[in-house]
């Protein structure tokens, strides 16, 4: 069982989570599809499978941490053990996209992070599962279910764009280094390579 305090943000989580897996559904119902070489719908289908996951890991364990009587620590475990196997998957479809191995390659900071914050909350989910009380358990899994829906808006946020908004892909877009979507990399020693 939680707190009164906590009671209040999963509450909030809660109400974020369903609105943004709403949104994300129109978002993509009227998202461009401008599929091409260099924008492989294997990308498309991981930034929205990484964003519907995001929101409804959260939704699930606020959902389930908010019924009178359930422990939150089972919750956590079962969605995080989901994510990590998507996560999994999400990897086994792109690297079985060879054609734009370049961009694919761009993903993996996603992966990485979604890798990350599942970790994190089956690890929470297992302390709280063990000790109901653990305040930096609740904690940590509190701050785990923000900051899924913070991935799942900057996912959403990607396949509308069809950009990489990622640190690395920032910075490079500030210091002037952003490569053309449309061009892949030349690999080194190849004829086309630059001298």
């Amino acid at each position: 069982m939680i707190s009164e305090s906590y009671q209040a943000l999963y509450t909030a989580i809660a109400g974020s989570a369903a609105g943004l897996t709403g949104l994300l559904f129109v978002a993509m119902s009227v998202a461009p599809r401008h599929v091409t070489p260099e924008h492989p719908v294997v990308i498309q289908q991981v930034r929205a499978a990484a964003s519907l996951a995001a929101f409804t890991n959260a939704l699930a364990v606020s959902l389930f941490g908010l019924v009178p009587g359930n422990r939150v620590g089972y919750p956590a475990v079962v969605v995080a053990c989901g994510g990590i196997f998507f996560t999994a998957a999400g990897v086994r479809s792109m690297m079985s996209e060879s054609r734009s191995l370049w961009r694919i390659r761009r993903q993996f900071g996603l992966v990485f992070l979604l890798l990350l914050t599942f970790g994190f909350e089956l690890v929470s989910g297992i302390e709280l599962i063990r000790n109901p009380g653990s305040v930096a358990a609740a904690e940590t899994l509190g701050n785990l279910l923000v900051g899924l829906l913070i991935i799942g808006i900057a996912r959403a946020w990607e396949l509308i764009g069809d950009r990489d908004t990622g640190i690395i892909a920032s910075i490079a877009v500030l210091t002037g280094r952003e490569r053309s979507p449309a061009v892949p990399p030349v690999p080194k020693g190849s004829p086309e390579a630059p001298e």
